[in-house]
């Protein structure tokens, strides 16, 4: 009732209150006069504005407490809203997590018991996820470190510190992901390590380098026409490198699926099981290809990241790193707001 009725902004008029307005010509000179002696002039608002009852000044002074506190109490209900709104995103956020962690471990214990399947979580794909857990925490503290950088406009020699400290950072994730497909590169090119929305742009275990710079290039303005040139050169190159490696996948895919399918069925028979047994022994060695197409196409990104520090400025530099991870850090934000939103 308080909140309504001081948000209202109407002041309820007492019957007591004086309405006459009039004041004495004598008295305004007088207050004028006054004034004018102190060194100051009074506003002929003051000199207009009605006579008040102590009553009258007792109403507005409740309405006003009144108006702060419902101001307060919306304040608090907005905060407390978005408390449980971010609460919620959390939570989806770690349920996702524990499904990821029960379907590896069901995966790992019906395949090895013991020791071997310690080792197998340990070294496998769980391994890479807990790694590169820290490597993003850590990657976000340098992107903060230098947003905070640019903001304060310090020296390029600083700066270009913190640009060579990024890429560096990049190229941990490449061999910690180089490391991890040899244990299991079916983890890596699915990109069960990244959240929903990043997968959905995904390409061979990671990002598309061509489709990265086209995202920079509003970033990156003012650019020198050799700038440009770069850019356009290295656009074209990495588009020219990832259609290779797309048909060259497609190839290996496509070979697979003959060399399943070229097995007779029929009764078992010895001569059966051995083409069988033939016939999964190519199956595996052309499985084993997929860790050099990722391996390529991680160099493919890698070496996109150098080149881009080549051909720009120090500060051109940082921003297009600020640009990549804000991108990256909204396909997470998006996912974890799909995944939180209400279902019916």
């Amino acid at each position: 009732m308080f909140e309504s009725w001081g948000d209202s902004g109407m002041v309820p008029t007492s019957p007591r209150t004086d309405t006459s307005t009039d004041i004495d010509t004598d008295e305004r000179n007088q207050i004028l006069y006054g004034g004018v002696q102190n060194g100051s002039l009074p506003s002929l608002d003051s000199i207009d504005r009605p006579k008040e009852r102590p009553g009258d000044q007792k109403t507005l002074r409740r309405l006003a407490q009144n108006r702060e506190a419902a101001r307060k109490s919306r304040l608090r209900k907005k905060a407390y809203v978005y408390q449980l709104e971010s609460s919620r995103l959390k939570l989806a956020q770690l349920e996702q997590e524990l499904q990821r962690a029960r379907q590896q471990g069901i995966f790992i214990s019906s395949g090895c018991s013991g020791d071997q399947a310690h080792s197998a979580g340990l070294n496998g794909g769980m391994a890479f996820d807990i790694e590169y857990a820290r490597w993003l925490e850590e990657h976000q503290r340098q992107i903060t470190d230098l947003r905070s950088a640019i903001d304060s406009r310090v020296g390029d020699t600083e700066l270009r510190l913190l640009v060579d400290g990024v890429l560096a950072h990049y190229d941990e994730i490449f061999k910690l992901k180089s490391i991890a497909a040899k244990s299991d590169v079916f983890h890596m090119l699915s990109g069960m390590w990244k959240t929903p929305a990043e997968r959905c742009f995904m390409w061979l275990g990671g990002f598309r380098s061509s489709e990265l710079l086209k995202l920079l290039a509003n970033q990156l303005e003012p650019l020198t026409d050799q700038q440009l040139v770069g850019i356009c050169n290295l656009q074209q190159s990495s588009q020219q490198a990832e259609d290779a490696l797309s048909l060259g996948m497609e190839a290996l895919q496509q070979s697979l699926a003959e060399t399943l399918a070229s097995g007779s069925l029929g009764p078992s028979s010895s001569g059966i099981v051995a083409d069988y047994m033939g016939q999964m022994a190519i199956a595996m060695s052309k499985l084993g290809k997929l860790e050099d197409f990722l391996r390529q196409a991680d160099l493919l990104r890698q070496q996109t990241l150098q080149q881009m520090h080549r051909i720009l400025t120090t500060r051109q530099a940082a921003r297009a790193l600020l640009a990549i991870g804000d991108y990256f850090s909204r396909l997470r934000a998006l996912s974890s707001l799909w995944l939180a939103r209400p279902r019916e």
